[in-house]
């Protein structure tokens, strides 16, 4: 058990009111949850701010209150402790609660907004398979070792965080793999913690609901790395034309990867194909299973982050060449009769879907036809929708706009968005179906033998949310369902 002091160590603290030798059982940011003895900390979230429910955790037994803003009546048996930043304070307090144990791994960070679950993904098994016991958390799971412990958001609240991190320093892990999202940049989730490593893999229009504007969203990604410590390396993709800024302020070291200019990690692609991609790394040519040209940046990031962190060149590139990437990124499969290939991906930004649309071009052999299937989340930046209805229209033969995960809004609404964003010489290639199964369905039909079907937005996930209820639906099981049913 720690007390008050204890994970107080590094806090920028404004005052306290009673002893810092109170005892602590537990920390929590959200007050439903509070048992006596627990420290509670107000956070001004997105939805809500902590400060209002100060009361509430005190009255369900809170022993500790760190708030921004003391409140007007404060309890006698509580310690309150009133500090510049809530948020900032729960990663330091969260941190040293738990033993600070970012500190006792190499904890590698991947940023960007395409790419991060594949290189973070490629890394835990890479590192795996050189034999280290490792720690992933990513979008699609979080895992120590071989085991899974599901996945809510990109980067847990500051609490879960070291919580995790625990369990992997108690479990024996020697890495941890993460994503870091620009919101848990923002919302100050990772302070406190220990970076041996930062990557930024690229930067187009996401999130810009949040953080409203695109120069914003740049600044956010680029204070983590200006934070990085000198001990660690900062990994950047040359390639995106936001690459050099993201290393502009930071003192950790400065390392480059590109597959169209002079960097530290250069690559080439001499093949690309359903088979796999032949490449050149640095003047080794190895052959990988992945596909695409993303998936050579995602490559060439992994080979890079590992060197960086001291492993032999070739058993990196030897054991690379054997990985298959994450679940629902270009995850695909084949119909057992008429061969079509069916692609389920997580493309849900302009970007991504351009990325992989571009790849499946590349690997038509003929005259085989590109359908699309893609909708747009709910509660979520309006902008890109008929922006991503307009580059699916363009680089596919036909198109079914669907609902994705409508969360609180009106599929229908959603789909009259991206229908805004199609061309008028191009409708007749577009058709509008809600039902997301009954879309995919139609796809299938429409597909003649070997044609390429893509189903965009949802990947990994195995639910649709619709009004605050969360469905079961997988995209790549409704596929194989639907082709075997219809004996394609």
């Amino acid at each position: 058990m720690k007390t008050l002091r204890d994970i107080l160590y590094n806090v920028n603290i404004v005052a306290v009111k009673g002893s810092t030798d109170t005892a602590v059982n537990a920390l929590n940011i959200d007050s439903r949850a509070i048992r006596p003895g627990d420290a509670f900390i107000a956070i001004r979230g997105v939805h809500a701010d902590g400060h209002l429910f100060i009361d509430k955790a005190v009255q369900q037994g809170a022993a500790v209150v760190i708030c921004e803003e003391l409140p007007a009546q404060t309890a006698d048996n509580v310690v309150y402790v009133q500090v510049n930043s809530s948020a900032t304070a729960a990663g330091v307090i969260a941190g040293n609660f738990y033993d600070n144990p970012s500190h006792k791994v190499q904890l590698v960070g991947v940023t960007g907004t395409n790419g991060k679950t594949t290189i973070a993904t490629l890394l835990f098994k890479l590192f795996s398979a050189l034999g280290y016991h490792c720690g992933m958390l990513s979008t699609v799971q979080n895992q120590i070792g071989d085991r899974i412990v599901p996945a809510t958001h990109t980067t847990p609240d500051p609490i879960h965080l070291n919580a995790l991190l625990a369990d992997m320093v108690t479990d024996g892990c020697d890495y941890v793999f993460m994503e870091v999202s620009s919101h848990a940049i923002h919302q100050q989730r990772i302070a406190g913690l220990k970076f041996a490593g930062g990557i930024f893999s690229n930067i187009t229009h996401d999130h810009l609901d949040y953080h409203k504007t695109f120069d914003e969203y740049i600044r956010v990604k680029k204070s983590w790395f200006d934070g990085l410590p000198a001990t660690a390396f900062a990994l950047t993709n040359l390639d995106d034309k936001r690459g050099n800024v993201m290393l502009q302020n930071t003192k950790a070291k400065k390392q480059t990867y590109s597959l169209r200019t002079v960097a530290d990690f250069k690559g080439k692609i001499l093949e690309n194909n359903l088979t796999g991609l032949i490449m050149l790394i640095n003047e080794t040519e190895v052959h990988f299973r992945l596909i695409g040209e993303f998936n050579a940046y995602n490559l060439l990031a992994v080979y890079g982050a590992a060197t960086l962190l001291g492993q032999d060149k070739a058993r990196v590139l030897q054991a690379l060449s054997d990985l298959s990437g994450a679940e629902g990124r270009f995850d695909y499969i084949v119909s057992p009769n008429q061969r079509i290939i069916g692609i389920v991906d997580y493309a849900h930004t302009p970007d991504a879907l351009l990325n992989v649309l571009a790849t499946i071009k590349n690997l038509r052999k003929g005259n085989e036809q590109v359908i699309t299937v893609v909708g747009c989340g709910g509660d979520r930046d309006t902008a890109k929708r008929p922006v991503m209805a307009e580059v699916a229209v363009e680089r596919s033969d036909k198109v079914i706009l669907t609902s994705d995960n409508p969360r609180s809004e009106d599929p229908n609404e959603i789909i009259r968005q991206m229908e805004a964003g199609v061309p008028v010489h191009l409708k007749k290639k577009v058709l509008s179906i809600t039902d997301r199964k009954e879309a995919i369905k139609t796809a299938i039909s429409l597909a003649n033998p070997e044609d390429i079907i893509l189903i965009a937005g949802k990947g990994h996930e195995k639910y649709q949310e619709i009004q605050g209820v969360k469905h079961p639906f997988d995209d790549k099981q409704v596929l194989d369902e639907m082709m075997r049913l219809m004996e394609k």
